[in-house]
């Protein structure tokens, strides 16, 4: 059976303090463990691998290789079986009906292409100047006629309304629907424009055609989606040229 739990719930943080007895009944009673957290201290490791033997506790990535092919590799998956694990997960049906009447809200009228659009990340860092997605966004519509949708997360609105406000090309607004519908909504769309963040993650993973804006440090976190190679651009201001290969890698999608 598979199952979320909230990651505090399973009271890790009781190995840390010596007190095992504490640590989530689900924990305890694993048939296999598997964890990212607390590699690199010695006494956890002992106890978390002492509550299930043959436990895998490693840290979250290592440099010098992608997160995900580090993931697998702890796993004991062997880099040659590593591309199945990389093709899209098919959307159900009713969630891409459920995503296209969510377009349908925001004043998609379903005769254009779809260009979904997220400004936001989760660290201002990650984010790159909305000049620039305004810019990329406006050589594209020029070219091409399109449906320009902005997508706002919970924690979005700075980017989403900074971007509305610049963008001189007509847009739509869609503001934080469910996880499941924006699986939908990302099915539907043509072409999906982003920084380094969670939506971006799920986009590729629903295997939309994506342009995923990353800074060369954040390049081993990169989508594991094949055909989802990232551009590599610079965040803490608009780089000459940047906005010029953003626009031709979306129109070339």
């Amino acid at each position: 059976m598979d199952r979320a739990l909230a990651f505090e719930a399973l009271r890790l943080d009781a190995l840390l303090a010596g007190e095992a007895d504490d640590v989530a009944t689900e924990v305890r009673n694993a048939g296999r463990l598997v964890c990212w957290f607390g590699a690199h201290d010695a006494e956890f490791v002992a106890r978390l691998t002492a509550l299930g033997p043959g436990a895998v506790v490693a840290p979250p990535y290592t440099s010098g290789r992608a997160v995900w092919e580090h993931l697998l590799g702890t796993v004991g998956v062997p880099a040659a079986a590593a591309e199945r694990f990389r093709a899209a997960v098919e959307v159900a049906p009713e969630l891409v009906a459920d995503g296209g009447r969510a377009l349908a809200r925001a004043g998609w009228d379903g005769s254009t292409p779809v260009v979904l659009v997220h400004p936001g990340a989760g660290g201002v860092a990650k984010r790159w100047p909305v000049e620039g997605f305004a810019a990329a966004l406006e050589r594209l519509a020029a070219a091409q006629r399109v449906a320009i949708v902005i997508h706002e997360g919970p924690a979005d609105h700075e980017a989403a309304a900074g971007l509305a406000a610049r963008l001189r090309a007509p847009s739509l607004r869609l503001g934080d629907p469910a996880l499941t519908t924006l699986a939908g909504v990302l099915a539907t769309a043509s072409v999906y424009l982003g920084n380094d963040s969670g939506v971006s993650h799920l986009a590729s993973a629903v295997g939309a055609a994506c342009v995923t804006l990353f800074t060369r440090d954040k390049l081993p976190w990169r989508p594991w989606a094949l055909g989802a190679e990232p551009l590599v651009v610079e965040t803490s201001a608009l780089e000459p040229g940047d906005a010029e290969r953003v626009a031709a890698a979306l129109l070339g999608l």
